[in-house]
């Protein structure tokens, strides 16, 4: 068996005693590198947001300021008789509607498509079974399904919402 090398040692030079000393140099550590980092990347972050933020302040209350109030107009009030199937006893429904309009100045434009949008809600209300109107859920549906309506009979123009003031069923 051969026998191991020894290492071989490196001749190191100490400096003189009287000499000038360098001083050692001092490693920062990782850690520290990563904190700096990240602090400095939240600062950063939190200056664009709030500039972001207060930025657009200015313009959103612009754009309040051009946004019109709702008018609203009063639909005459309409009486019908449900469909029913096998039943001998007939139930009406009575409701009372309020049309959402965006701008005031589409008021005469829908006063004057008001028997179209008058026929669109017979129709479709005659068509209508007591238990299509059950709950909060038949009741939106009845609200979707009249603004449909009312948009197809005032388009190009159309409305926001339909507002209900009373509805029986009876």
């Amino acid at each position: 068996m051969a026998a191991k090398a020894k290492p071989v040692e490196a001749d190191v030079e100490e400096p003189e005693a009287g000499g000038e000393e360098s001083p050692p140099k001092r490693k920062l550590p990782l850690r520290l590198i990563v904190i700096a980092l990240a602090g400095s990347l939240v600062l950063a972050g939190g200056g664009i947001g709030s500039y972001l933020l207060f930025r657009g302040d200015k313009e959103a209350k612009a754009a309040a300021a051009l946004i019109k109030p709702p008018t609203f107009l009063d639909v005459p009030e309409v009486l019908v008789n449900l469909s029913t199937t096998g039943s001998d006893r007939t139930q009406y429904l009575k409701v009372k509607i309020v049309l959402e309009l965006p701008d005031p100045s589409l008021q005469p434009s829908v006063q004057s498509a008001m028997p179209r949008v008058m026929d669109a809600f017979q129709t479709y209300l005659r068509e209508m079974r007591p238990t299509d109107l059950d709950g909060s859920a038949g009741l939106y549906r009845l609200r979707e399904e009249l603004t449909r309506r009312v948009n197809a009979a005032i388009s190009p123009s159309h409305i926001n919402a339909v507002l209900f003031k009373e509805l029986v069923v009876q």
